[in-house]
């Protein structure tokens, strides 16, 4: 016997869903005002009632008001006991010059900060700054990395480091208090370290007899590899180490790992296209690295050890992690990099800018220096890379395909090429044609391989499953690879490449199991000794009558090529190469030369970085 507008009003307080509800107790006043007032004119069927009923209705009315506001007092209780978004994180800047920051640590009270980074355009040096201070205090050690700060305040730190790929140096692995000293040092040929829990340890990458090898304690190997291994980082607990397990030399994909101290390795994440950076979290419950599944964007993620992943930080640029305090802050570099490609053609005095997008890396030039082979990595092309052409004059680059492109064929019609998802090789062709896989019988290749003279074999550098890298011969006609150089042999080059090869193909040159550059046959047997050759050169190629090499100083810029007689060690300087402005510049790599040496290209590496601590990450 309700009024029918009395009915609705009350129904609607009990609207299962809030929003269909009133939103305010001004809406449901003015409701219960409108009923009051249709009741007064008689518009209501039950107005002209008995007393009895003028009753009841009030009795009614005030039923639905104690409803309405029962059903508002939870819907405003719910409102107030939800818990409010989390606050968005803090960004502090610590550097503002420009250049590339490589690695920085927390000292043990959180607030001091040591960095190695390449400022305007110098040479890599160690600094320290605080989180309260903007200031950055040069520690006066040159050519240095810090890798690892141990509680009691002690760095450990590459010397005498030079740059190999990505974020990784190479040196000397020493030790100095984080306020300032001489360094100690300790071992030779050394990649990564870092301290146990309590600092009296060390974990340790090297390599050794043509692998990267992992050991903690020092001397005692507990996982390696024929890839590489970056940014090992022992546990808050002391039982465990997590690192960055690449596959491929100088190819940053790969996965996350842990291994404990019996060598039990476990993946906690894979699939990724490039990972730079990682570090425990405070509890040790999760390893946090930055990682980026298409392109070199970088974002940054958390693994737990039963292997669910989250999300942590993404941004429109790049990240890169360098640590995590005990009390949660988080170091990262915020970065852009950009990959391009500087040539010079035949008869021309000017370089030019041969990239096509923002990550191109030379791999091959024609003999008659007119045409070079490139790869393009950026994220616009897709996670297998691409194959391109472009012509020494700059005209528009040609796209041939997926994969890395080594070496041209010397009639120019192939690319010899690789899928990095695959391991495996394959020959696309420069004009019309269709594109074949060669047959790889369990050997995963390196990306670094060439043709012989005759166009009918090629060699390349590659790797067996439980194997070392090596050497490798094969038939384009059919067949199978064939090693013939010994384990632990690997290229001059540490990048991926074309590999040079003897002008009559009887020689390759090569960094053998004790780091001294040969001459292998590729016919099989001892390798020949070049004299004058310095154990951090990388062979460019052969000189048009076979009398000689040329050769690269890595890990200085600008590059330093060299001219070598094999008969005689005679070096002499041939040129040096390296982009007008050196702010930022990471490296020289993939230098391409033709045999009279009037035309080149080689690739350079701009990173730009400005630090960061962050708060309020979880």
């Amino acid at each position: 016997s309700l009024p029918p507008s009395l009915e609705r009003l009350l129904h609607h307080c009990l609207e299962k869903k809030p929003e269909h509800r009133f939103q305010s107790a001004r809406d449901l006043a003015f409701d219960l005002e409108t009923l009051s007032t249709v009741s007064q004119t008689g518009r209501v069927e039950m107005a002209a009632a008995s007393s009895h009923g003028s009753i009841w209705r009030r009795r009614l009315a005030m039923l639905a008001l104690s409803l309405a506001l029962l059903a508002g007092g939870i819907f405003l209780g719910r409102t107030a006991l939800k818990p409010a978004p989390p606050a968005p994180p803090t960004f502090r800047q610590l550097t503002f010059r420009l250049g590339t920051v490589y690695s920085a640590r927390y000292a043990p009270d959180g607030s001091t900060i040591a960095y190695s980074a390449a400022w305007d355009g110098k040479p890599v040096e160690l600094f320290s700054v605080r989180v309260d201070s903007p200031e950055s205090r040069p520690l006066g050690i040159g050519s240095a990395e810090v890798l690892s700060v141990s509680s009691t305040g002690e760095m450990a730190m590459l010397v005498g480091a030079s740059h190999r790929q990505h974020l990784q140096f190479f040196g000397t692995l020493s030790r100095a208090p984080i306020g300032g000293g001489a360094p100690r040092e300790i071992q030779e040929d050394v990649a990564e370290a870092d301290w146990s829990p309590d600092g009296t340890q060390l974990a340790v990458v090297r390599d050794a007899a043509g692998k990267q090898k992992l050991e903690y304690p020092a001397g005692k190997t507990i996982y390696e590899t024929g890839g590489w291994i970056s940014h090992p980082r022992v546990s808050p607990q002391g039982d465990r180490i997590a690192f960055l397990d690449h596959p491929v030399p100088n190819d940053d994909r790969g996965s996350v790992a842990v291994v404990d101290l019996k060598g039990s390795k476990r993946i906690l994440s894979e699939g990724w296209e490039a990972l730079e950076g990682l570090a425990w979290s405070p509890a040790g419950g999760e390893v946090w690295f930055s990682g980026a599944r298409s392109g070199t964007a970088l974002a940054l993620y958390a693994a737990s050890l039963s292997g669910r992943l989250r999300p942590v930080l993404r941004g429109a640029g790049g990240m890169v992690l360098h640590d995590v305090s005990r009390s949660g802050q988080v170091l990262l570099a915020r970065t852009s990099e950009r990959h391009w490609i500087m040539g010079l053609a035949r008869g021309e005095i000017k370089e030019r800018d041969l990239s096509w997008l923002d990550s191109s890396e030379p791999y091959d030039i024609s003999a008659d220096g007119k045409t070079l082979l490139f790869s393009e990595y950026s994220e616009a092309v897709g996670a297998n890379y691409a194959v391109g052409l472009r012509r020494m004059d700059g005209s528009p680059a040609v796209r041939l395909g997926e994969g890395i492109g080594i070496a041209l064929s010397p009639d120019g019609k192939w690319v010899l090429s690789a899928l990095p998802d695959a391991q495996q090789l394959a020959l696309l062709p420069t004009g019309a044609g269709e594109a074949r896989k060669l047959s790889s019988q369990g050997v995963s290749h390196s990306f670094t391989g060439n043709f012989l003279p005759d166009g009918k074999s090629v060699v390349f550098f590659g790797t067996e499953t439980g194997r070392a890298e090596r050497l490798y011969v094969q038939d384009l006609a059919g067949g199978n690879p064939r090693p013939f150089a010994p384990e632990g042999t690997r290229s001059t080059r540490e990048q991926s490449g074309v590999l040079p090869v003897s002008p009559d193909g009887k020689f390759v040159p090569a960094r053998g199991p004790d780091r001294t550059i040969s001459l292998y046959p590729v016919g099989g047997g001892p390798p020949r000794p070049v004299p004058g050759l310095l154990p951090g050169d990388g062979v460019v190629r052969w000189t048009a009558d076979g009398q000689g090499l040329y050769v690269w100083a890595k890990g200085h810029l600008p590059a330093r090529i060299f001219k070598v007689d094999l008969a005689t060690g005679r070096r002499e300087p041939w040129k040096e190469l390296a982009p007008e402005d050196l702010a930022g510049a990471v490296q020289i790599y993939g230098v391409c030369l033709t045999p009279d040496g009037t035309s080149y290209a080689y690739g350079c590496v701009r990173m730009v970085s400005d630090l960061f601590v962050v708060d309020g990450l979880k």
